[in-house]
């Protein structure tokens, strides 16, 4: 009977291979030829991974010196198709002119549980090795793991859903059309709110909002580097850079409006602010205190008005991913008028991250 599956198999008549093999799985289910050809059958049909398996479970299980070659071939076959679908998927996914903007895949955070699971899975869909796509995988915040066409990334995206490996990609367009207001101070808290801010074009103005506008707040620290002179190991005087101090940063998101209202620590003017205090004592004491202690009073201040609202403060996880991206940061404007002596990508990467949280919490 063998012979005649063989025979069906030259005739492309696949129906009549199904009933013969039917037959033959009663009659002698551990024959490997027969196994062998169950796995043609769905390479045939276009069941590709049942026929992978097939194959796969084949050359562990038999050592017949005709089958093996020809279990391989097969596993070669499905390989190459494999790739020419994916190329012509990404082909597809990138043919307009938007698809092919400049974009980020970012991974999100996973169980460390499921770490090795999700680690083969990444490894077939980004066709690496399982131990690169394991390191690859964050069980801590964020990480920028791709740069590239927004219509590839969000093919990989969408391949990535059924292997449960949280990921999202976005465009560096979309993250421009945000629109950024820079506070300077709140101007009064009523039934409404209302700041006073600059916008792009550095035109100062006023937003007045809902406190019940604001869906998220993002926090970061933007560290401020210097260079110093310190002794080696030989005592020999030598010139590092180092963290000497840190902004700090606060998003307040406004989807609704298409706005982010930025904070920071350097630029907001609490000598023209609404009292951020409850207690008297703070209040009178609000001109000699740091700038430290101001800015936890506004912190304080969100804490009471949002209580709710969800904060995201992973940034130097996801900063530490990004900020040697050098290439995909110097495209982006970070919106944060920060005067340094020496140059970094830090700013960049915080407009990245809350930009992102920005464009995920719309989908």
């Amino acid at each position: 009977m063998l012979e005649q599956v063989a025979e069906a198999f030259k005739r492309k008549q696949y129906q009549t291979v199904s009933k013969l093999l039917k037959q033959l799985i009663k009659q002698e289910p551990q024959n490997p030829w027969v196994q062998f050809y169950v796995g043609r059958l769905y390479e045939e049909t276009g069941k590709l991974e049942s026929a992978e398996n097939v194959y796969r479970q084949l050359l562990k299980d038999t050592t017949h010196p005709k089958i093996i070659p020809q279990a391989r071939q097969g596993l070669q076959r499905i390989a190459d198709i494999l790739k020419q679908q994916r190329q012509q998927a990404i082909a597809d996914a990138t043919a307009t002119p938007e698809s092919a903007e400049i974009g980020v895949m970012i991974l999100e955070s996973i169980n460390p549980e499921f770490k090795k699971v999700a680690a083969q899975k990444l490894a077939g869909v980004m066709e690496i090795d399982p131990y690169t796509a394991r390191l690859h995988l964050p069980t801590r915040g964020w990480r920028l793991y791709k740069i590239g066409r927004i219509g590839e990334l969000q093919f990989l995206t969408q391949q990535l859903q059924p292997a449960a490996i949280p990921s999202f990609s976005a465009s560096l367009t979309d993250i421009e059309k945000i629109n950024i207001l820079q506070v300077n101070y709140f101007k009064s808290n009523l039934s409404q709110v209302t700041v006073v801010c600059k916008n792009d074009q550095s035109h100062l103005g006023s937003i007045t909002f809902d406190w019940s506008e604001v869906k998220q707040r993002v926090e970061g620290l933007l560290p401020i580097f210097e260079e110093v002179v310190d002794f080696d190991v030989k005592r020999k005087l030598q010139r590092k850079t180092k963290i000497l101090d840190y902004v700090q940063c606060c998003d307040l998101h406004l989807p609704e409006r298409g706005s982010i209202l930025r904070l920071c620590d350097f630029q907001y003017q609490f000598q023209h602010s609404i009292s951020l205090s409850q207690k008297q004592a703070d209040i009178q004491a609000v001109t000699k205190t740091t700038t430290r202690n101001k800015w936890n009073n506004l912190i304080n201040f969100l804490n009471h008005q949002l209580p709710q609202t969800s904060i995201w403060s992973d940034f130097t996880i996801f900063g530490e991913t990004a900020v040697n991206q050098t290439e995909l940061l110097g495209r982006i404007k970070p919106h944060i008028e920060l005067s340094r002596n020496i140059d970094t990508l830090w700013d960049q990467a915080f407009h990245l991250y809350s930009g992102l949280i920005f464009l995920r919490s719309m989908r």
